[in-house]
């Protein structure tokens, strides 16, 4: 009864009570991709430099995160990966940008990066098919119901994304344009 006066209370003063939900952001990061994290391969020249990305308002049972670039528009007929790294703990809210050089280890401390569809761990930015109309990179951020998803840097991205539907409690995703 006490908590059903307070909201009534709280809705006569005019205050808004809103629930928080899971979101992703990046400071880095507008609608399109610029050259800074673009691929240096395949005929780009980025960068490759993976963007920093933030979350926040995890769900409670969140024992860990996972993150993921998607282009479904690739012309593969399954897509393209571009980055998979999972394992981040609980504790982490962010990822700085250049995380997905493992090299740097400016990744989370017990997180793994898998491979990407250019057969390589760490982060692959963007590089379509000249002409292409824009593809939209799907980041999407994973609040994971188990601490360690239970695959290595060594799997596939399709096992690896199989892990994270099993896993996932919730998840918030943005989508960047590049066209070149």
């Amino acid at each position: 009864m006490k908590t059903f006066i307070l909201f009534l209370f709280a809705i006569a003063l005019g205050t808004n009570i809103k629930a928080q939900t899971f979101t992703l952001k990046s400071a880095d990061l507008g609608g399109q991709f610029t050259n800074e994290f673009i691929a240096g391969t395949f005929g780009c020249s980025g960068a490759n430099k993976s963007p920093q990305l933030e979350w926040q308002n995890a769900p409670a049972g969140t024992q860990s995160f996972a993150v993921t670039i998607y282009d479904p528009q690739a012309p593969t007929g399954s897509g393209w990966w571009h980055w998979l790294i999972f394992d981040i703990p609980a504790s982490t809210h962010e990822l700085k940008q250049g995380a997905g050089n493992p090299s740097t280890n400016v990744a989370p401390a017990g997180s793994i990066q898998g491979v990407t569809d250019y057969g390589v761990t760490g982060y692959g930015g963007p590089c379509p098919p000249v002409n292409d109309a824009p593809h939209g990179y799907v980041i999407t951020v994973y609040a994971l119901k188990t601490a360690k998803l239970g695959v290595d840097n060594k799997v596939s991205a399709a096992l690896t994304g199989f892990m994270l539907n099993q896993n996932v409690i919730a998840k918030a995703s943005l989508i960047v344009y590049y066209k070149r």
